[in-house]
């Protein structure tokens, strides 16, 4: 039996594809004709189809521009971003299949835990996958959520982000423990231990807001009724370290950032008795299609997480993260 053009499932895709593409552009259409490489009429028409098949609107017009989401063009793109995730699974399940040691593993990830974390780990996973192409993609705690929950990356690994991304599964791995980096020399390097009114006395060189880290710092401040002075704040441990060197203040770090060898002329002092540790986390989409080389890599950053666990945990959908929370992280970090 034929189909009327523009009723069949191919097309049904594409209009989902076209209103995802005019969510990523800021509800531009012509930008999103750009990106798709078709012209603004068709992307326009098809999207007038597919809001006349389904019978609601499924985003707020004025003037013919669009300004928004309807309530139920929110749950539209909800339902279209696992179609098209689950559709590009089974594009590549024959290869997978055929070939499960071969690929590309696309990581996003904080700078702290691409710098610090991962060196080892990736290096003992390309020498064990020497077909599988690691992609990392670096961004903060926020976006590399996005980038798992969009499709654009396999897994991410970072610390607690500031919004609910309930698509996604987070698994426990490890705590990062907090020090406070100074130069040598510093007066600091004689209390022992050191305490919140210490610290509060010099200029705090920290993590960008965007991190928990930084948080976390400003909370135990304010616990204990204390104003910290922030001089500068970055999402490169790196960068904070530098501007230590400069003299332009000291810097709450984690302690995996510090290496004594390399970072000459600084000192790192045990920070965790005033500072919150972070818990460093791998989320995955639930119910995606779990890869052997990537349940692999997900045991290599944290052994307990084995493959049974994890498949149990994702197949379960997101309420398995719940079980997951209540995993104790793995010992603390130590520099890879």
């Amino acid at each position: 039996m034929s189909r009327e053009p523009g009723t069949g499932p191919e097309m049904k895709l594409q209009q989902l594809e076209y209103v995802l593409e005019i969510v990523r552009q800021g509800f531009h259409i012509s930008g999103a004709a750009s990106s798709l490489y078709t012209s603004q009429p068709s992307v326009s028409r098809q999207l007038q189809q597919f809001e006349e098949e389904l019978g609601f609107a499924i985003f707020e017009r004025s003037r013919n521009h669009i300004e928004g989401l309807t309530p139920a063009g929110e749950i539209v793109v909800e339902i279209a971003k696992r179609i098209m995730s689950d559709v590009g699974a089974l594009a590549s399940l024959k290869d997978d299949l055929l070939a499960s040691n071969r690929g590309t593993l696309t990581i996003a990830t904080t700078h702290t835990v691409a710098n610090y974390v991962l060196p080892a780990v990736i290096r003992s996973f390309i020498k064990a996958y020497p077909e599988v192409q690691v992609v990392l993609i670096q961004s903060d705690p926020e976006g590399i959520c996005t980038l798992v929950d969009e499709g654009t990356a396999d897994l991410a690994i970072g610390t607690d982000a500031l919004s609910a991304h309930p698509r996604l599964v987070e698994l426990p791995c490890f705590t990062l423990d907090r020090v406070v980096v100074v130069p040598a020399g510093h007066p600091l390097l004689e209390k022992d231990p050191i305490t919140l009114e210490d610290v509060a006395e010099y200029p705090i060189i920290t993590y960008d807001r965007h991190f928990s880290g930084y948080w976390k710092v400003r909370a135990a401040f304010e616990s204990a009724g204390l104003e910290p002075k922030v001089a500068l704040s970055a999402i490169d441990a790196g960068v904070c370290k530098t501007y230590v060197s400069a003299g332009l203040g000291i810097a709450v770090l984690t302690s995996v950032t510090f290496d004594a060898e390399r970072d000459t002329g600084l000192r790192a002092i045990p920070a965790s008795h005033i500072f919150q540790s972070s818990t460093t986390s791998i989320k995955l989409r639930a119910n995606t299609f779990l890869r052997p080389y990537l349940l692999d890599f997900v045991r290599q950053v944290s052994p307990r997480l084995t493959p049974e666990l994890v498949r149990e945990l994702v197949h379960r959908g997101p309420e398995a993260s719940e079980r997951a929370a209540t995993l104790p992280a793995q010992q603390t970090a130590r520099r890879r």
